[in-house]
């Protein structure tokens, strides 16, 4: 699947269903596989299937919620959030917490600041593991919140020196963000440099909670962007573009096409601005209209026009 070789994907997943190999995951990958082969039926059939398994339906809803929020339903995605969530904590609290965590990094993403403070500390009281410390930071950072990113980010630092995924991935991502919040393209752009030969692989919060994958990539773009870099952002969302099978329905998958949009402005190419910008629209044709990055992707698209 990371390698968009779906056919065979869909092949591995078939032999082991033929052999009666059962659990979640396999339930989880089979969703994913259909979403990127846009195979609605087959999505609706492994979300039923989810449904007698209390080990697969919170993980199935919280995989939905990404899927609806893919396309710009936000409000039904935080329904399934919270689903989800309530699933998970009998029994889960940590699982939970994660779910709660990729809410929050949907809704700093598209610029819900106040609805991403407020779900990033829904996850912390829940548990503050690894990944949870990181995926609440980045949705603070995101969000303005630049001291208690920064704290959290410290704390990664010093529990955690060695770990790959925080060193390579985490610390990168969250340290370029608040250059960003700072004005610092160029630092930005520095930080994020170090963890490059890492930024095609999977991290562990991709793995537990189906968020980070590629972010080092997405966060890249944006400073490129800031710098006025316009051919280097162009390079950096287009890896996104190209790696669906890594991406899945996580919400920088869709919102590559309006960043795509803004680095074609950078260089003055508007027949591909254009281009990106309708991607994201057709995409978010069906959105709810109250989002602010689809408020302001429209405006800079009729600003071409």
């Amino acid at each position: 699947m990371y390698l968009g070789r779906l056919g065979q994907a869909q092949e591995t997943l078939r032999r082991a269903a033929d052999r009666k190999l059962e659990m979640p995951d396999f339930v989880v990958q089979r969703y994913d596989v259909a979403f990127l082969e846009s195979d609605d039926a087959a999505m609706a059939r492994e979300l039923a299937l989810a449904q007698s398994d209390p080990e697969a339906e919170d993980w199935i809803s919280h995989h939905e919620a990404f899927v609806l929020a893919y396309t710009g339903h936000v409000r039904e995605a935080r329904k399934l959030s919270v689903q989800a969530g309530e699933l998970a904590r009998q029994g889960h609290r940590e699982r939970a917490a994660l779910f709660e965590t990729g809410a929050a990094l949907r809704e700093a993403f598209i610029g819900n600041a106040a609805a991403a403070r407020q779900r990033a500390s829904v996850a912390l009281e829940l548990a503050r593991g690894r990944e949870v410390q990181y995926g609440t930071a980045l949705a603070l950072a995101l969000a303005g919140n630049s001291s208690q990113a920064q704290a959290l980010a410290d704390d990664l630092e010093r529990a955690f020196p060695e770990d790959t995924s925080v060193k390579f991935s985490y610390l990168p991502v969250l340290r370029g963000v608040l250059a960003l919040n700072q004005h610092q393209p160029s630092k930005a752009i520095e930080l994020l440099q170090g963890g490059s030969g890492y930024e095609l692989g999977t991290p562990r919060s991709n793995l537990q909670g189906f968020f980070g994958a590629l972010y080092p990539v997405y966060v890249r773009g944006e400073a490129y962007l800031a710098a006025g870099q316009g051919a280097d952002a162009v390079a950096e969302f287009q890896k996104i573009l190209d790696h669906r099978g890594i991406v899945v329905s996580d919400i920088i998958g869709a919102l590559a096409h309006s960043q795509i949009a803004r680095a074609y402005v950078k260089i003055g190419d508007t027949t591909k601005a254009e281009s990106g910008y309708r991607d994201f629209l057709n995409l978010w044709k069906d959105a709810d209209p109250d989002i602010p990055i689809l408020r302001q992707a429209k405006t800079e698209y009729a600003q071409l026009n």
